[in-house]
């Protein structure tokens, strides 16, 4: 069951790094003995290129490099320094002091040799969006993602289509990641985050992110045996390219009622263009049948941003698995706010008022589920889309739909790259 953040930092740091010989014991011990009995990995010459042979088993053993991981002495430091307290609050930082920083290549090398028998990572191509001429500073890349909580991956959601091999911690943190490490987000927005403490967190930090992380209060992670901990929201930005001014952990309400919805929303000041902005993420209420559910839960977050923005003076982009499609109330609410909001991934269509015809895809008892319920919303005068991360195609998918060994989710990664518009008073 849930463990506190150091002791589950030691029981996940096997999946990160291998102890070299002269470690002290105690980080020896940090390895199951199944990965201390594990033959050293293959080749990275190998590489993802080659497909997985029919009935082939995922190499086992320490998955992110051998004794010689360049990530070794950084993951070790986590543990043996203050960043890391007996008990944490879930929105406590790390000391940047005590941290060695990472080289995302690097990080992402060590990710591809785990993933060496796995097959090869989805193409997916930005569609660029923007008619008008390019901004002259650089854009700003925000990603948005349900990554799928570990523990209801495994223990919950029953994708009946998916071989439990799939979903193997050890191999899906690398893909994970790897999808992270390709699109280089300057703002990282993520749902069902079950491993902030002993993956998240350490690594991202260390790629030079600022991380929040706000759990649900009764997070369904914590029904499954052997869990990592309640899941919940996180967000994350780049600290040479952002300041933060002001951060908020909201419990979303519905009928004056606290409900297990969370939102974490950030005001930052952009360095390079000196601009304030406010950054939000959300996951809401789940299943058919809580519609009006999500409506109220959406008409609360709405309120407190309406709040935190000053009534739209500050330009918004919100982030989220809104768990509804486009013709619920509560995608109703959003497009019709008075924030002047928009959704980035309908200019993604022939006429720019139609939202992408899925953005989960799963097999469950129950039959084949296809929605669109994943949405990056943006102050539409004060920002303007300059690109957008093109979905996988049903081809892609294939025919046992996600989570599967190529993709780590069930849900889609968006990704959109903002720029501000010229005219900092023409906000609404």
């Amino acid at each position: 069951m849930y463990q506190s953040p150091v002791r589950c930092l030691c029981s996940a740091l096997p999946g990160l790094c291998c102890a070299p010989a002269a470690a002290p014991p105690s980080l020896l011990l940090l390895r199951s003995p199944a990965a201390r009995r594990a033959p050293p990995p293959a080749s990275a010459g190998a590489g993802r290129g080659g497909r997985r042979a029919p009935g082939a088993t995922p190499r086992t053993g320490c998955p992110m490099g051998n004794s010689s991981s360049r990530l070794y002495s950084a993951l070790a430091r986590t543990l043996s320094s203050s960043a890391v307290p007996q008990h944490r609050d879930c929105l406590g930082q790390p000391d940047p002091a005590q941290l060695d920083p990472i080289d995302p290549k690097d990080l992402l090398e060590e990710c591809q040799m785990v993933l060496q028998k796995r097959p090869p990572r989805f193409q997916r191509d930005f569609v660029d969006l923007k008619a008008s001429a390019a901004s002259g500073h650089r854009p700003i890349r925000v990603m948005q993602w349900n990554i799928l909580a570990q523990a209801l991956g495994e223990g919950k959601d029953n994708f009946v289509q998916c071989p439990m091999e799939a979903l193997k911690w050890e191999e899906r943190k690398c893909l994970i990641l790897e999808e992270i490490l390709a699109y280089k987000p300057d703002i990282l927005c993520l749902q069902e985050v079950d491993h902030y403490f002993d993956t998240f967190e350490p690594l991202l930090s260390r790629l030079g992110y600022q991380c929040t992380f706000f759990p649900k209060p009764w997070s369904p992670c914590l029904d499954v045996e052997q869990n990592n901990g309640p899941d919940g929201c996180a967000l994350f930005f780049l600290k040479d390219r952002f300041e933060l001014i002001n951060s908020a952990n909201i419990r979303l309400t519905a009928m004056k009622l606290k409900t297990n919805q969370v939102a974490i929303a950030q005001t930052l000041k952009c360095h390079e263009t000196g601009r304030v902005f406010c950054i939000a993420v959300t996951h809401l209420k789940a299943r058919t049948g809580w519609e009006r559910f999500r409506s109220a839960q959406g008409c609360d977050l709405l309120q407190n941003l309406k709040n935190i923005t000053q009534g739209a003076k500050i330009p918004l982009i919100i982030c989220g698995d809104f768990n509804a499609e486009p013709t619920e109330e509560v995608y109703k609410e959003f497009s019709n706010s008075s924030l002047n909001l928009n959704s980035a991934y309908k200019l993604l269509s022939p006429d720019g008022q139609s939202e992408p015809p899925y953005t989960t895809w799963k097999i469950r008892p129950s039959g084949e589920c296809r929605h669109t319920l994943d949405y990056i919303w943006y102050s539409q005068h004060a920002l303007n889309v300059n690109s957008a991360l093109g979905l996988l195609t049903e081809e892609q998918i294939g025919p046992n739909r996600l989570p599967s060994f190529n993709y780590p989710s069930d849900h889609l990664s968006l990704v959109c790259d903002f720029s501000f518009n010229q005219d900092p008073d023409r906000l609404l």
